[in-house]
């Protein structure tokens, strides 16, 4: 069995040159073992380096990486992966997702779901899985390759976005679900029903958002320039919340969704 992965990382969305490299180092020093990147990211070298430059050693260290809808035919994305991999400095990456379904259909689900299992069977990548696939897709990646296969899916998910009947439907069907997103960019931290159970728990309005994620089986993969905030958000794991908080937190559900690229979004259920 693969190693399952790490219910806490580090997200590097929008983080690129040294801000990144810093962050990264930052991260593994105080005990994070997940980065989370992407190729789209543009910062894949510099998280390279940054993981070269520190004292964990990579064998620690579970490195997920996405694959760009620009690179999702069968004759791209292995090549692309290994592009990947060279600017990662790994032979091997522990986790590829899916970035975004093919927008328009544009290269057949089956097609780029059988290359990414290509991929692992080459050894390229550990473990497998997708990110912002929706309940239709979700069952068409499952049919492709099998759900046994599927090690994620990566969707935003926070307290104004709870995306119950995708997390309920990958729950029924097996897959695990990532959290991306789960401050809302900070929205929730504003949040008085946030703020007030953090208050009860002499805990940040973060460490809540992030606890409440945690306690439903999700991943989270936060990002921080900041140490102190790194550290802060590492201790939301020995957060507990009671399920009158998580009742309170159920009911902040609004709809809201920060991640929707024209052009490239699915269908959201």
């Amino acid at each position: 069995m693969p190693a399952p992965i790490p219910a806490f990382g580090l997200g590097t969305f929008r983080l690129t040159g040294q801000t990144v490299i810093d962050s990264v180092k930052t991260a593994l020093e105080l005990g994070y073992r997940l980065i989370d990147t992407a190729q789209i990211y543009g910062n894949e070298a510099d998280i390279g380096q940054a993981i070269a430059e520190s004292s964990v050693p990579r064998g620690e260290i579970f490195l997920t990486t996405k694959i760009w809808t620009d690179n999702l035919g069968g004759d791209k994305l292995i090549a692309s992966l290994k592009d990947s991999l060279a600017r990662l400095r790994t032979e091997q990456v522990d986790l590829t997702l899916i970035h975004w379904p093919s927008p328009g259909n544009a290269v057949p689900l089956p097609e780029y779901m059988a290359a990414l299992a290509e991929a692992k069977a080459h050894g390229l990548t550990r473990q497998i899985g997708v990110s912002n696939f929706t309940i239709a897709l979700l069952d068409q990646a499952i049919d492709a390759v099998g759900a046994d296969q599927i090690s994620t899916n990566q969707i935003e998910v926070h307290p104004y976005l709870q995306n119950r009947k995708l997390t309920d439907h990958a729950r029924q069907r097996g897959i695990h679900v990532t959290s991306y997103m789960t401050l809302a960019y900070g929205q929730v931290l504003q949040d008085p029903v946030i703020q007030r159970i953090a208050q009860a728990h002499q805990a940040s309005p973060a460490q809540v958002a992030l606890a409440w994620a945690l306690q439903q089986g999700y991943a989270v993969i936060p990002s921080s320039t900041k140490r102190d905030n790194l550290a802060a958000n590492l201790r939301a794991r020995e957060l507990r919340l009671s399920d009158d908080d998580m009742a309170a937190i159920a009911q902040l559900d609004r709809g809201t969704r920060l991640a929707n690229p024209e052009g490239i979004a699915p269908a959201w259920d």
